[in-house]
């Protein structure tokens, strides 16, 4: 479901109303969380994939709850943040790359997109949301053995700096048609697959006791800022705020 076409209405209830028939068709997909949410950035429509995350059997469980209240402290705040930005400034989020919990409440990456719903007189009544996993690559692609090469120098490299332009003569394409089949066979853009490869080595090393400045340098960032800009970005954490909550 493309959220940008879900239909202007006269206010929420009967949004929820005219979905309910497709209800169904929403619990049918276990990699796609979906949601609405009232201007109060509480759940009001979920479909099953979003409760078993939360490890709940029923999804009547997240009704009338914002994300804060279901999702770990490492995940809940940055969500409910998200939600009040969008339904503040009516401005979509789109294809956000983030760490997200996948089946045992383990985090695994996503992409995300979030927009405000609006009545017939444009006014915000709520939003709607997605996140999709991230699958395995399509190997059938026939460019796919070329993108490969380009993901196994990210993921070899990644504590080094990476340009669109090496990437582009390992893949033997232009940078229009490195990031087209970036996107198709990975879902990624190159410097979300680069992102990815960075900050999943760096939630890794967090773990451990290894200085945060010594991560931040062991995972390609120049400085320590840079890194907690970038980490907190994607997880809505900070680096040492991560490193707490694993703990």
């Amino acid at each position: 479901m493309k959220l940008e076409h879900l239909p202007r209405t006269r206010d929420l209830p009967t949004l929820l109303d005219s979905l309910e028939q497709i209800a169904p068709l929403l619990d049918a997909m276990p990699d796609v969380v979906f949601f609405i949410k009232d201007p109060q950035a509480r759940y009001v429509l979920v479909n099953q994939t979003l409760a078993r995350r939360c490890g709940l059997k029923s999804k009547d469980a997240l009704l009338g709850r914002t994300a804060e209240d279901v999702f770990p402290t490492r995940f809940g705040p940055h969500y409910t943040e998200q939600d009040r930005r969008v339904l503040g400034g009516g401005e979509p989020l789109s294809d956000q790359l983030e760490l997200h919990l996948y089946p045992g409440r383990q985090p695994g990456w996503c992409l995300t997109h979030k927009l405000a719903l609006r009545d017939q007189f444009q006014q915000v009544i709520g939003m709607a949301g997605i996140s999709y996993d991230l699958q395995a690559p399509q190997s059938s692609h026939p460019a796919y053995q070329k993108l490969a090469a380009v993901d196994a120098h990210i993921r070899e490299h990644y504590a080094q700096p990476i340009s669109l332009g090496e990437l582009t003569v390992i893949a033997g394409l232009s940078v229009a048609q490195l990031e087209r089949h970036c996107k198709r066979i990975f879902q990624l853009t190159p410097r979300q697959m680069i992102h990815k490869a960075r900050l999943g080595a760096a939630s890794q090393l967090l773990a451990s006791d290894m200085p945060i400045t010594d991560i931040a340098l062991n995972c390609g960032y120049t400085d320590h800022s840079a890194f907690s800009r970038q980490f907190k970005a994607l997880t809505g954490l900070s680096p040492s705020q991560y490193r707490d909550s694993c703990r």
